[in-house]
């Protein structure tokens, strides 16, 4: 269930009243009721999961879903007791299911941001906006024209500089987040339709632990269903993007213009140079290095350092530079010729 401090649940449905409006069909047990939307592994009674790959297949016959949304083919796949909606984009009716049974709370009337505090000691510049079940812990600092968002926690002795927003997350104490950062905004996902891509609501949260750097103009977006969550005391540069579902380590370090793509998972101590760049689904063990401008596409393990497009342990990487660099130079010095 998303968190009730950021999603509000509507009504529940009948299955087949659901499957009415997410244009699917219904296979089997159409009156069962369901409320929430979740995914395969996580999914119980009253949810409804959806099978989008083959490769989930597994998954599928394991899941507790009170129902599911699936293919043709894979009806007879669905668990004995789920009751079934039968869709040729089961991924997209999923994402239209998940507005029908949730809603993103919004700012609504703004709060008065001193009932937000935990004491007098908070300071609020001016233009700050706070939402509804804000909690600021003493000590914390919230900068000029920032935004935050209904339900956000925010701890002890923070920093929120200018023009910030925060929504959909969990900030823990001593946390930095510079002028223009953007915490918790909606993951960039689409489904596949007959009528053009459809959005996948993002009704997971950000969570940064005790002592983490933003830097100025940095997003991290929200988990698609789970959280993003960065680690204690990890130090994020200017201009750093951080997609939906990561899992940050503690005590790494992220230079500017790194790009970490979904659903990555990074160990402790691990350092990203200027401008890295890593694909979705990625591994990066404890203490490992990616240099700057690397493009990452496959895991990393602990303790190496990866440099070159793609990415390769580095003595690999320049040894491949050097030869290059040595067959070009000849290949120009016999046209010369």
């Amino acid at each position: 269930m998303p968190d009730p401090r950021f999603f509000d649940s509507l009504p529940a449905l009948v299955v087949a009243e659901l499957a009415e409006r997410i244009g699917g069909e219904v296979a089997r047990g159409g009156d069962r009721r369901i409320s929430a939307v979740a995914p395969l592994a996580s999914a119980g009674a009253g949810d409804v999961a959806f099978l989008g790959d083959r490769k989930f297949a597994t998954a599928l016959t394991g899941t507790r879903a009170g129902c599911v949304i699936v293919p043709l083919s894979a009806v007879e796949s669905a668990p004995a007791g789920a009751a079934v909606i039968v869709s040729d984009e089961p991924q997209a009716a999923w994402a239209r299911a998940s507005l029908c049974l949730h809603r993103a709370i919004g700012i609504g009337s703004p709060a008065d941001p001193r009932g937000a505090a935990e004491d007098e000691s908070v300071i609020f510049e001016p233009g700050v906006v706070v939402g509804r079940g804000v909690r600021i812990g003493r000590g914390s600092h919230i900068g000029a024209n920032s935004v935050i968002g209904a339900g956000v926690q925010i701890g002890r002795d923070c920093t929120v500089g200018a023009n910030v927003s925060i929504a959909f997350a969990l900030i823990g104490d001593r946390v930095r987040l510079m002028s223009g950062a953007r915490i918790g905004e909606a993951g960039f996902g689409a489904a596949r339709s007959k009528t053009g891509p459809v959005d996948i609501p993002q009704l997971g949260r950000v969570i940064l632990q005790d002592g983490v750097t933003v830097g100025a103009n940095s997003c991290i977006d929200r988990g698609a269903y789970d959280d993003t969550v960065v680690g204690e005391n990890t130090k994020i540069d200017n201009l750093v993007m951080i997609a939906h579902n990561c899992v940050i380590g503690r005590n790494c370090l992220i230079a500017a213009l790194t790009g970490i793509s979904g659903s990555c998972i990074v160990g402790d101590n691990v350092m990203f140079g200027g401008q890295a760049g890593v694909g979705d689904h990625i591994r990066i063990g404890d203490g490992a290095r990616v240099a700057g401008g690397a493009g990452v596409l496959a895991d990393i393990p602990a303790g190496e350092t990866w440099s070159g497009y793609p990415a390769k342990p580095i003595r690999q990487s320049l040894r491949e530079a050097v030869w290059l660099a040595k067959q070009a130079s000849g290949k120009a010095r016999s046209q010369a010729r």
